[in-house]
């Protein structure tokens, strides 16, 4: 997810990872939307900046490894600025 390219798509502020994905029509698999399942689980390549704070959630569903590799839930990670590009890419763990 980031500015309009081809495979991508536009950054919506104030919006999490897994919002704008569905919004937007990609293929990103869900089933809560709360952090419980972890089914959204993606890895931000660029852009970690213009995320919110990891969430309880987050530290909840996954280790401080995954989280220092740049995973996060998307529907945890709220877009809070696009001055740059945010690139995630959806990586379940199954």
């Amino acid at each position: 997810m980031g500015r309009t390219r081809e495979g991508q798509a536009a950054i919506i502020v104030g919006k999490t990872l897994l919002q704008s994905a569905i919004e937007l029509q990609l293929d990103w698999q869900y089933r809560c939307e709360r952090g419980t399942c972890a089914q959204c689980r993606c890895l931000v390549e660029e852009g970690h900046l213009q995320l919110s704070e990891i969430t309880d959630a987050e530290w909840d569903r996954m280790d401080e490894d995954e989280l220092r590799e740049g995973y996060r839930l998307a529907c945890q990670a709220k877009v809070i600025d696009a001055d740059t590009t945010v690139t995630a890419k959806f990586a379940p763990y199954y």
